[in-house]
């Protein structure tokens, strides 16, 4: 497969996979992957807005973990939204990148491969080696900037939040444009998307919200409302309701989980989204009888940005996940505040694009 190039001029027809995409239309393409043992062809879903005006390319992916299906909604209502009359630019929307794991209801590729631990990928390779090697050529290297969008894993619930790695000012800006309650640096890993996009020269932002196999609204909206307001800064879209300042965010570059010291049932004190202090019981593992209980307390003042949902536990489960927050005095005000304005804002209907 050949490896594709930015077109060179902004505001001419877009080149993909062959074809020729006018300014101002939309097109959908079905990438071929490889064939199932059942003899059907498993495609990568993409669907390309190439804008009336000239401006930069961006790249919306979802459930790159197949179970993380949050993204998928986000996706398809940011689709609905988005005219290309109206848009300076062009929009790359992957919706499903695990069609494997989507279909299957898993985390993984059929050879139980984590996707996100591919990258850069080889078309010579194992399947998720050949999926992140389509997906890095044909998405990532077209692109300016990106979005991936993600939820917590079965059992776990996260809080909204924009995950960027440290010293990029570009994603700072960005993550700040989105809107999200909480910021989190992180460190990049080897072999993620996020890893090789960055040394691909692409930067992106990667949301975290909801939990595995749910859709959750407000997650949702914060996820939709998030990547317009970046594509508003970019300057694909001009909207004064998108451009409105937001309170600033709970940023965090340190973050940690607190572990079951016993197996037994997890009662939550405290849950996602929860600002804490330091010292305060945060949840409660108990025996079945009642008779051997422990409390978890929180290591430092901060938010509560993850929890798991299964009361069931073993020791060293991952319980709660807690961020250690900057300009805490203030952080449960400005992060009610940024709720407020997600849950009041009214959404445009799905005929009603930008």
């Amino acid at each position: 497969m050949a490896i594709a190039t930015k077109p060179e001029a902004p505001g001419e027809p877009f080149a993909f996979s062959g074809e020729q995409i006018a300014p101002g239309t939309v097109a959908m393409f079905d990438l071929p992957i490889s064939r199932v043992s059942s003899g059907q062809i498993a495609c990568l879903p993409v669907h390309v807005i190439h804008g009336r005006k000239p401006g930069p390319v961006l790249f919306v992916s979802a459930a790159i973990h197949g179970d993380e299906i949050i993204g998928v909604e986000i996706v398809r209502r940011l689709l609905k939204r988005i005219a290309p009359r109206s848009l300076a630019g062009t929009l790359l929307c992957v919706p499903i990148v695990n069609v494997f794991g989507f279909v299957a209801n898993s985390r993984y590729l059929p050879d139980r491969r984590d996707l996100n631990r591919s990258f850069p990928g080889s078309p010579t390779g194992s399947l998720a080696s050949q999926l992140a090697y389509i997906f890095h050529n044909e998405i990532v290297r077209r692109a300016d900037f990106g979005i991936d969008l993600h939820s917590a894993a079965v059992h776990r619930k996260n809080l909204p939040q924009i995950r960027i790695s440290e010293g990029s000012e570009r994603a700072a800006e960005m993550a700040l444009a989105f809107g999200a309650p909480a910021i989190i640096a992180s460190q990049l890993r080897d072999n993620s998307l996020r890893k090789v996009a960055r040394d691909t020269g692409v930067e992106m932002l990667l949301y975290e919200a909801g939990e595995g196999l749910r859709f959750d609204d407000y997650a949702i909206r914060t996820g939709v409302r998030g990547i317009m307001r970046v594509m508003n800064a970019m300057g694909m879209l001009q909207s004064k309701r998108l451009a409105l300042p937001l309170p600033t965010p709970a940023r965090s570059t340190r973050t940690g989980w607190l572990r079951a010291p016993q197996g037994g049932i997890c009662l939550m004190e405290r849950l996602s989204g929860d600002v804490v202090n330091e010292g305060q019981i945060v949840a409660l593992v108990t025996d079945i009888s009642g008779a051997e209980q422990a409390y978890l307390r929180a290591p430092c003042d901060g938010i509560i940005i993850g929890h798991a949902t299964l009361p069931v536990v073993n020791r060293g489960d991952a319980l709660i996940h807690i961020a250690e927050v900057r300009r805490y005095h203030n952080v449960e005000e400005r992060m009610g505040e940024i709720s407020d304005i997600i849950l009041s804002d009214v959404e445009l209907d799905e005929d009603e694009m930008l």
